[in-house]
């Protein structure tokens, strides 16, 4: 790929780095197939080895990258012990990668409960259901869980267990990925020293 119009330069990737992924993400909702929002998770367990997972980002802005999981699988656990996570983002139908890497906060309880409340009857079911991450004994065993909980909540409202909410990634480190011909990609990293400090720019080889 060598069309001028995919390579990245300072001047079109401005001094805001979230509103360029902004951008970004919503070009990436008009070409990929399925779930635009994917990206992969990467946190650290107790002896420092890592783990990646993909999951779906629900939310972005100012403040940084909002997903949400159950706090007792391992990633909600590791993520817990460390407050650090890494994002990676790749969009093979524009070709493009982003990176991120910061610390991580809890997001409010208000923010939760209303993600919560946003999703299908079924996933809220699924979220009281599933101990995530831990030995299941055969599928049957998971069938019967969600068939009693369909029970005992009836056609009341599906409370959000108080183990289910969201993490938010506040980045220190924002890098855009370009593709390019021969491997000679188009690599831009947005870093700064805390969340209150500028973005720096610089560009990188590839």
């Amino acid at each position: 790929m060598n069309d001028k119009s995919l390579t990245l330069d300072e001047a079109m990737v401005g001094d805001d780095p979230v509103a360029f992924f902004r951008r970004w993400l919503q070009e990436a909702e008009e070409s990929e197939p399925n779930d635009s929002n994917a990206v992969a998770l990467a946190s650290v367990d107790e002896t420092g080895l890592p783990d990646v997972r993909m999951v779906l980002l629900k939310g972005v802005d100012e403040r940084g990258f909002v997903f949400y999981t159950n706090f007792e699988s391992a990633k909600g656990r590791q993520i817990l012990s460390v407050r650090k996570a890494a994002m990676c983002f790749h969009w093979k139908s524009r070709r493009r990668q982003v990176r991120l890497r910061g610390d991580v906060e809890i997001v409010s309880d208000d923010e939760a409960d209303a993600y919560y409340a946003s999703r299908p009857r079924g996933s809220r079911i699924g979220a009281w259901a599933s101990a995530q991450s831990r030995p299941l004994e055969s599928r049957d065993m998971l069938a019967a869980r969600v068939e009693e909980l369909r029970e005992k909540f009836g056609e009341d409202e599906i409370p959000r267990p108080a183990h289910w909410s969201g993490f938010r990634l506040l980045p220190v480190s924002i890098e855009f990925w370009q593709d390019g011909a021969f491997r000679l990609h188009d690599r831009i990293a947005f870093t700064r020293s805390s969340l209150d400090a500028a973005w720096s720019i610089e560009r990188l080889y590839p």
